[in-house]
């Protein structure tokens, strides 16, 4: 593999960050957050809060909906009335299980 300087790095990471969004938000819009949660253990809302959580830690006054409307590119209540449907029980009971062995944890 040929070596990449950490600038191309950060460029190449970026670019495939802002691919994945793209996937998530408008290739496979239909994929519900809490059927990401119970495969892969994060969702489209993870996302979100790790962009906060970058930005909070560069000096960056980010609130939770901001980091959600950076990354839903709309307010998160616009994006759950538009593409989100409701769960049963076992999704439901699956994702309360995945979200605390993956986003509840210390």
């Amino acid at each position: 593999m040929t070596r990449i300087d950490d600038q191309t790095r950060i460029e190449l990471e970026a670019a495939a960050f802002r691919r994945l969004r793209q996937h998530l938000m408008q290739d496979r819009a239909d994929v519900q957050n809490i059927d990401l949660m119970n495969l892969a253990g994060f969702c489209r809302n993870c996302l979100s809060r790790w962009y906060q959580e970058a930005a909070t830690a560069r000096g960056i006054d980010m609130t939770k909906d901001d980091g959600r409307l950076a990354f839903y590119g709309m307010p998160y209540d616009d994006w759950k009335a538009q593409h989100q449907t409701e769960a049963d029980a076992a999704k439901t009971a699956a994702f309360d299980k995945a979200f605390a062995e993956n986003v509840g944890k210390d």
